[in-house]
């Protein structure tokens, strides 16, 4: 996978990952343990679920926009994100994984802001 250079954004991002399984239990018991099994090899640390939730209803959304859970994951940064999305590593171990378990995924780069 090729993603844009995100050289621009500083510090430490939040994904926001929106997901509908195929099969939600082996996401959860598969793909996760192999996601952290990648960030090990690559020795990239402070990788950290910030946020893991079901959905239970659209409120102002679409009908057809049925999230199933939202997971937000924070990372050191954007490189280190872009750093597991493309490596080797990550294609080997987890990626398949993340294929057989997830019908649909949105996946959003955020940055913290102060109010």
């Amino acid at each position: 996978m090729k993603l844009p250079e995100f050289e621009e954004v500083q510090g430490p991002v939040l994904m926001l990952n929106m997901l509908k399984f195929k099969d939600r239990e082996h996401y959860f018991k598969t793909y996760l343990p192999a996601f952290r099994k990648v960030t090990e090899e690559l020795g990239i640390n402070g990788v950290k679920l910030r946020l893991a939730c079901n959905v239970e209803a659209n409120i102002i959304a679409p009908e057809n926009e049925a999230w199933e859970v939202i997971l937000l994951v924070e990372y050191p940064s954007a490189k280190a994100f872009k750093t597991i999305a493309e490596s080797d590593v990550y294609q080997d171990i987890a990626n398949s994984h993340r294929l057989a378990a997830t019908a649909e995924l949105n996946l959003y780069m955020t940055t913290p802001f102060e109010l």
